[in-house]
């Protein structure tokens, strides 16, 4: 496989939205950055990520991080957690979860035996 000229980053791709200002973004890009394994076989270019917070503070405040690569279907992951570190931390492993849950979809049929476990054949 061959290495993408120009890797998406959270660094680059984010852009904060509402209930989160500029100043949040360095804070949320670095509890962000251990997405970049993951996003690192997209093009920047063609990635976008947006983070938003509803009612920020409150007891029912809601985190949400979407995600556009291009030709992909978007990918929304929310938290309610009352932190908003936790919450953050919520949405971020929840999307490398979907991310890595599309890949392995994606997967040539003929490499899906690779992670397969073999059966122990009858006597």
């Amino acid at each position: 496989m061959s290495a993408v000229a120009n890797p998406a980053t959270v660094e680059e791709c984010l852009r904060v939205g509402a209930g989160f200002s500029q100043g949040d973004r360095a804070w949320i890009a670095e509890q962000c950055a251990t997405l970049d394994a993951r996003l690192a076989a997209f093009h920047a270019d063609a990635t976008e990520l947006e983070i938003s917070v509803k009612d920020r503070g409150a007891r029912g405040q809601k985190v949400t991080l979407e995600c556009w690569i291009g030709g992909r279907d978007k990918v929304v992951t929310t938290s309610s957690e009352e932190d908003l570190h936790a919450a953050v931390m919520d949405v971020r492993d929840d999307l490398r979860r979907r991310l890595n849950d599309a890949k392995t979809r994606q997967e040539p049929r003929h490499n899906r035996h690779l992670r397969e476990v073999p059966q122990p054949a009858e006597s």
